[in-house]
């Protein structure tokens, strides 16, 4: 049996999102361990570049989709505080269209407290910078990602998945 972090790459591999950067979270343990496994298998197009800080990772995705690659950001919500200057001043206004996965840590307010804030703020947040959101769980994740993935490339603007749940 598929764990939802192996349906997830897939459905993004079939879709041709291959590169992958972020900063690792619990939540997302299974995908960070499979990009790992997979960027070093020949067998697989999956890239997968670490990186230190959540604005660095939009840079890095950003850079790959200039080069012609989609491009997967991975971070945790707290990690979107550093992320919403490059968000707001190159992703959306010069339409440079990235999936953010986006581990959402105090979703269910019994998280270290200092998730507490972004925990609860998350969607506001990214409803104020008008990034569209949708909030993936294990049942629904393959057609959550599909809708995800047609929503960029209907407006050509970032879409952010919200993982609550370990994966």
């Amino acid at each position: 049996m598929s764990s939802v972090a192996e349906n997830i790459l897939e459905v993004l591999e079939e879709r041709e999102y291959t590169n992958f950067t972020g900063v690792p979270c619990s939540l997302l343990k299974g995908i960070f361990s499979l990009l790992e496994k997979y960027g070093e298998s020949s067998d697989r197009s999956i890239v997968y570049v670490p990186a230190v800080r959540e604005d660095s990772a939009l840079g890095v995705a950003s850079g790959m989709y200039l080069g012609g690659k989609k491009s997967v950001v991975l971070m945790q919500n707290s990690g979107l505080g550093y992320s919403l200057n490059v968000l707001t001043s190159f992703n959306l206004i010069y339409d440079v269209p990235l999936l953010l996965l986006i581990s959402w840590r105090g979703a269910y307010n019994n998280d270290a407290v200092e998730h507490d804030i972004i925990g609860a703020k998350l969607t506001n947040l990214l409803d104020s910078v008008e990034i569209p959101y949708k909030e993936l769980n294990h049942n629904n994740a393959k057609d959550l990602i599909i809708e995800s993935l047609d929503l960029i490339e209907k407006t050509n603007r970032p879409v952010a998945l919200l993982i609550k749940d370990q994966i």
